[in-house]
């Protein structure tokens, strides 16, 4: 058990030093902008990274004064909108109704990112369309550089494998890294933190 231990840590100083900080740094920037412009930002995740999108959420309104939201956390509606309107739409209805607009943007956290061809993630994708018609910006914290979001958004931070068996851990591992070293930047941090 300690060789697997010692091996996953080393994934993930590996997975560190391997992270486009310009990219980060951009992502930033961008978080500061449409909060700066009046806009919002809406987390969206499935999964384990709807966990992380509900934390992240606290941080950025707590830390940042970003006006921010997951759909995720309002599990009556995820799923009346689930069962009523299909899972495919269950994002993309949902900011419909909050207005989503070109003020707005949308954060991805997501260990593939969205695959039309394989119908993976097709809420995240739905959302990402809709963002894109009504000109709110998309940002994301992938793991994988080949899907829907690492393609088609705006600024993304893809979280580079250094092994296939762990993906999804390191991926959802470092959304929380990522999102946390962005509410420490001096670009959007505009309250201090407790400890």
């Amino acid at each position: 058990m300690t060789e697997f231990v010692e091996t996953f840590f080393g994934h993930v100083g590996e997975t560190a030093r391997a992270i486009d900080a310009t990219k980060v740094d951009t992502l930033a920037k961008g978080i500061r902008d449409a909060r700066e412009a009046g806009g919002r930002l809406f987390i969206l995740g499935v999964g384990g990274s709807a966990g992380n999108a509900g934390h992240a959420v606290n941080d950025f309104r707590k830390l940042c004064n970003v006006e921010a939201y997951a759909p995720t956390d309002n599990v009556s509606e995820l799923t009346a909108r689930t069962n009523d309107e299909g899972w495919e739409h269950v994002f993309s209805e949902w900011l419909k109704v909050s207005k989503l607009n070109e003020k707005d943007a949308l954060l991805i956290y997501s260990v593939g990112g969205g695959d039309k061809g394989r119908n993976l993630s097709v809420n995240l994708i739905s959302a990402i369309d809709l963002a894109k018609e009504r000109g709110a910006k998309v940002f994301g914290i992938v793991g994988k550089p080949t899907g829907y979001t690492a393609q088609t958004g705006d600024c993304v931070v893809v979280i580079p494998g250094t092994d296939d068996g762990l993906v999804t851990p390191i991926s959802e591992a470092f959304q929380a890294v990522v999102w946390h070293c962005l509410v420490s930047h001096p670009d959007l941090q505009t309250c201090d933190t407790t400890w």
